[in-house]
């Protein structure tokens, strides 16, 4: 054993093909927060596939470490007792690990296991549970359209779908996709007007294509960054002027600049603006629409009659 403490941090998310889920990677950084507060040196190994520039088994010097720490998730199968070989002169400890056969030479490898469940013992804790508080983070809902093929030519979805969405996975946000779309037989999806404008009602942020998207975001009260995905501009201009909403980016410019402009507005001034926007739709005095004029309409001579 070496003489000099060295402890390497592990777990499902440094695996080639594991899975890093939120619960695992806020399990890591309880325990990272214990080894700090003691004064202990520490490195985590990642999933290549999911931190592409951090530490990798594939980088690593068994040798370099005199301790292997397991974090979260089930102690069991194959990859779990390929770290038991490889780091064969390490004190290998288990923590906030679920056992699932105790006799599995995956648990009997380690020296140690910190156990959250495990038959015949009282369970613990998650260690997810006591992780570090987080900074807030918008919610953001995305409500596209990948239709509307009667514009033809002018039909800019695909590209600003793509565009939209390559941009939004570089925006440290909670990201929720939505449907217009109601559907009474299928869980994923709202079953009526009343259940999609509560979720709208509580996101930060909607960003959209949709002219619905835009509309039903701002009765919701909720600020909506709008794309026109038709070149010249379309419906969902037409809407913004309509409703007076001035987060509109048309489908030639989606440029990460102009995106992150109105991005800004929304998260800051565009919040009051949307309540009273919001507001005014149902307020006594809201402006005219085409139901306005429909009784007129139903009194009127048939045309050429």
């Amino acid at each position: 054993m070496q003489g000099r403490r060295r402890i390497l941090l592990a777990g499902w998310f440094s695996f080639l093909d594991g899975e890093a889920t939120a619960g695992d990677v806020l399990a890591l950084r309880r325990v990272e927060e214990v080894l700090r507060d003691a004064g202990l040196a520490y490195d985590v190994v990642w999933s290549p596939g999911f931190r592409a520039r951090a530490l990798h088994f594939e980088d690593v010097d068994p040798a370099a470490y005199s301790h292997l720490v397991f974090v979260c998730g089930p102690a069991h199968g194959p990859r779990v007792e390929e770290l038991h070989r490889r780091f064969a002169h390490c004190v290998r400890i288990a923590v906030g690990v679920s056992v699932v056969d105790p006799g599995s030479p995956a648990v009997t490898g380690f020296d140690r296991v910190l156990a959250r469940d495990a038959a015949g013992h009282e369970p613990t804790t998650d260690l997810a549970a006591r992780a570090p508080g987080l900074p807030a983070r918008p919610v953001v809902g995305v409500v596209l359209t990948h239709g509307q093929h009667e514009y033809g030519r002018q039909r800019l979805h695909e590209e600003v779908a793509a565009g939209v969405t390559r941009w939004l996975a570089g925006k440290d946000c909670a990201r929720l996709e939505l449907e217009t779309r109601l559907d009474a037989h299928d869980w994923r999806l709202c079953a009526t007007p009343a259940q999609l404008e509560a979720v709208l009602s509580r996101l930060d942020l909607v960003v959209t294509d949709r002219l619905h998207g835009l509309v039903l975001a701002l009765r919701a009260g909720t600020p909506t960054l709008a794309v026109d995905p038709v070149a010249g501009g379309a419906k969902v201009t037409a809407q913004a002027h309509a409703c007076g909403w001035p987060a509109l980016v048309a489908g030639e410019r989606l440029e990460t600049g102009v995106l992150d402009h109105w991005w800004e507005w929304c998260l800051t001034g565009g919040r009051d603006e949307a309540r009273r926007i919001g507001a005014g739709f149902r307020a006594a005095d809201a402006g005219r629409d085409g139901a306005d004029e429909l009784v007129a309409a139903l009194g009127a001579r048939p045309v050429g009659r």
